[in-house]
């Protein structure tokens, strides 16, 4: 125990008795900056008056994702993790359970599905730009949330009604945007998942009971699934993972205006991107996730004891992984903060350098498995952006506050004068 003590006091730590207004005040910046102070891919914390490490970098993804050494579970406070997730849901389980539950959400998420999604988004944002093109102007992120709202629910077989489409869009809109607040925008986020939770919940028990004509697809294989005992997953549960399907891929409206902020700031993107090949295509959709916050760090509690860097890391020890801080670390990417999507034609990316849906294997461990639907519509995001519609951004406030959680434009990203191609 001495022993562990010791190394304990091998690493940097914070001075202050608590830094959870540091944290509020810096958001995305808070690890990385003190990673950078400290000189160190660790530290020791307090935050919310409980003591934690903060992690960041390649090697410190490989041991975070490992998902032997690490579960998910009690690892975020509940105000957030009823938001993005909640009890029951795939993101909390360890084991065999947790790969039988992945294998489910995987089985959803093959080439021809993703191909299905895209043809999907692309669909409704045709029919969404005449729309754009009788306004004056529009804001890019409400109207990029309301179109995956409409392809999403499509994609998985329970299409919306129009009188269903601004609820819908809004509960989803307000989930994404009250997962790293406190006060109202988080009370928000709640009072409209609940009623989404009402609505999946229904939807389940009418694919059950043979009264909803959805087809064979992702909300019937979610109403359908049976656990690793071989029993169907109680009507909480599969609402809050079929919720788990659609939130996620709506939170990609933030990407959509990365794009077309990226698209305004280099005229000659778009230029490329219009003869682009699928390649091209790949490498700038990578690009804008890596370097654009999405989420800013992801929380973890230890399984079993393991030591690094000098620090011994005991069962329930909690820990943060810094995925904003490690997708802009200047010892892994040259020039970081340069958008390059040519710098993935020549290097190699193995599964913890990009984590911005988390690192490692999909398959076995707790990468995200919504991680295709989010490059695929990305991809089809910015080819859209550039090839479906002629518009400009008007003077606007497009600062990145990395205080606020999950980053937006200020401005949501005004688009003016849309004309359809």
């Amino acid at each position: 125990m001495n022993g562990h003590r010791r190394n304990r006091s091998a690493i940097p730590r914070e001075r202050a008795p608590d830094s959870t207004l540091s944290l509020l005040s810096e958001g995305y910046a808070f690890i990385p900056n003190r990673c950078r102070r400290h000189g160190s891919e660790l530290f020791a914390a307090r935050l919310m008056l409980s003591p934690v490490v903060c992690l960041s970098g390649r090697e410190a993804a490989s041991r975070f994702y490992d998902h032997y050494r690490f579960t998910r579970r009690h690892a975020l406070p509940p105000t957030t993790f009823a938001l993005i997730q909640d009890h029951g849901s795939v993101m909390v389980m360890d084991g065999e359970a947790h790969r039988h539950r992945k294998a489910m959400f995987l089985s959803l998420v093959g080439e021809d599905a993703l191909r299905r999604f895209a043809d999907l988004f692309a669909e409704h944002w045709r029919r969404a730009v005449p729309r754009w093109a009788a306004r004056e102007s529009v804001v890019l992120l409400d109207e990029a949330h309301r179109v995956i709202t409409q392809a999403v629910c499509d994609w998985v077989g329970l299409p919306l009604a129009p009188d269903e489409v601004d609820a819908r869009t809004a509960e989803f809109a307000a989930m994404v945007d009250g997962t790293g607040a406190i006060g109202p925008r988080n009370w928000r986020g709640h009072l409209l998942r609940a009623r989404t939770e009402r609505w999946a919940r229904a939807r389940i028990e009418e694919i059950r009971s043979g009264r909803s004509d959805a087809p064979p697809g992702p909300a019937r294989t979610v109403a359908t699934h049976r656990d690793a005992e071989g029993r169907l997953l109680d009507g909480k549960t599969a609402g809050v993972e079929l919720i788990n399907l659609l939130r996620p891929t709506v939170a990609n409206a933030r990407y959509v205006v990365f794009a077309a902020m990226v698209l305004h700031e280099n005229p000659h993107w778009a230029e490329a991107l219009r003869a682009a090949d699928e390649d091209t295509r790949q490498r700038f959709a990578w690009e804008v996730r890596r370097a654009y916050p999405f989420i800013p760090f992801i929380g973890g509690r230890v399984r079993e004891p393991f030591e690094w860097r000098g620090h011994a890391f005991e069962t329930g020890d909690w820990a943060l992984m810094d995925l904003y801080g490690t997708n802009h670390d200047p010892g892994r990417w040259h020039a970081p903060e340069r958008f390059d999507p040519d710098r993935f034609r020549t290097e190699t990316i193995d599964p913890f350098d990009l984590i911005s849906h988390g690192g490692g294997s999909a398959t076995d461990g707790h990468r995200c498995p919504g991680e295709g639907l989010t490059q695929t519509l990305l991809v089809t995001a910015a080819h859209l952006l550039a090839t479906s519609m002629l518009y400009e951004l008007p003077p606007q406030d497009l600062t990145l506050d990395l205080a606020y959680i999950p980053a937006r434009p200020r401005s949501g990203c005004v688009l003016r004068g849309v004309r359809a191609v």
